[in-house]
């Protein structure tokens, strides 16, 4: 019996789709830039998502479990045993999501070095004198935010606001939750971070998701590590006092930013090297070729 799946959620990138007790996630090849969806695909970027939350999933188990069930689609109702959804999938537990992004930013860069330039604060959370753009922090700081709705913007918080944000809508759990995903929060990108450095590759900074299961355990949800949830730098030639170059859609974002009356769609080379770069990050992270 086959039956037609409709998504239940459609992101700007990722489609969810409902299977009773489970949920599945598909990483769609469509790419985003400045909250708009472009007009081009990028083939195997889907893949690459899916397959390095795989990855860092599997690595992270001793810290913390997380939501992956499978990522083959033979594991999948028949409907998703097609090629469009082969390698870019993945069959997840059905979390209660907890409402805060959990940022963790190892170096300073993009929104929390024009901050810093302001008034020495990341986030509310006062750094070193004489710190110079894409600089290593003395050490990694937590910088939650709300979960916006599709089209708002997220909004920094402070673990304190993160604690009453919690506490409002899980009644006498707000600081158990809110110190449970600092803590996490920092354990996964200390380890990965540690890790993605012996393979040549600095993550600058990235965001977690997390969710309840059934038992009212914390777990890991969403995806993780991937560049689109991250800042990966080529630790060669890494130096501070400017922006890096990235394994992630800077490509697109810089061609956008110098090109007026595009229309948002690609042309064809930047297309091709922005997969090169999320391609060259899986291999050098995981040893593998996809």
């Amino acid at each position: 019996m086959s039956t037609d799946f409709k998504p239940i959620k459609e992101g700007k990138v990722r489609e969810i789709y409902d299977n009773g007790d489970s949920l599945i996630l598909v990483a769609t090849d469509r790419i985003s830039c400045f909250d708009v969806i472009l007009n081009n695909t990028v083939t195997k970027k889907g893949t690459v998502l899916t397959q390095m939350s795989k990855f860092w999933f599997d690595m992270t188990e001793d810290i913390l479990p997380n939501h992956m069930i499978s990522v083959d689609v033979n594991d999948m109702p028949e409907f998703f045993r097609k090629p469009e959804f082969t390698g870019n999938s993945m069959m997840v537990k059905k979390l209660n999501m907890l409402p805060v992004e959990c940022i963790v930013r190892g170096y300073i860069t993009g929104s929390g070095w024009a901050s810093y330039q302001k008034d020495g604060t990341v986030c509310g959370i006062r750094l070193p004198e004489g710190l110079k753009e894409s600089d290593k922090l003395p050490e990694a700081i937590y910088t939650p935010s709300t979960k916006a709705e599709i089209g708002d913007h997220d909004e920094n918080i402070s673990y304190e606001q993160s604690v009453k944000y919690l506490e409002e809508r899980f009644p006498g759990k707000g600081e158990e939750y809110a110190s449970k995903l600092r803590d996490y929060t920092l354990a996964l990108y200390k380890k990965c971070a540690d890790y993605a450095l012996t393979k040549g590759i600095i993550i600058a900074d990235t965001k977690f998701e997390f969710g309840l299961d059934e038992n009212g355990n914390i777990v890991v949800g969403d995806e993780m590590l991937t560049p689109d949830s991250s800042r990966f730098w080529p630790a060669e030639g890494y130096e501070p006092g400017h922006a890096q170059p990235s394994f992630d859609k800077q490509f697109a974002r810089d061609w956008l930013k110098s090109n007026e009356g595009h229309d948002w769609t690609l042309p064809q080379d930047i297309v091709d090297k922005t997969i090169e770069k999320y391609l060259q990050a899986y291999r050098l992270l995981t040893g593998k070729e996809l």
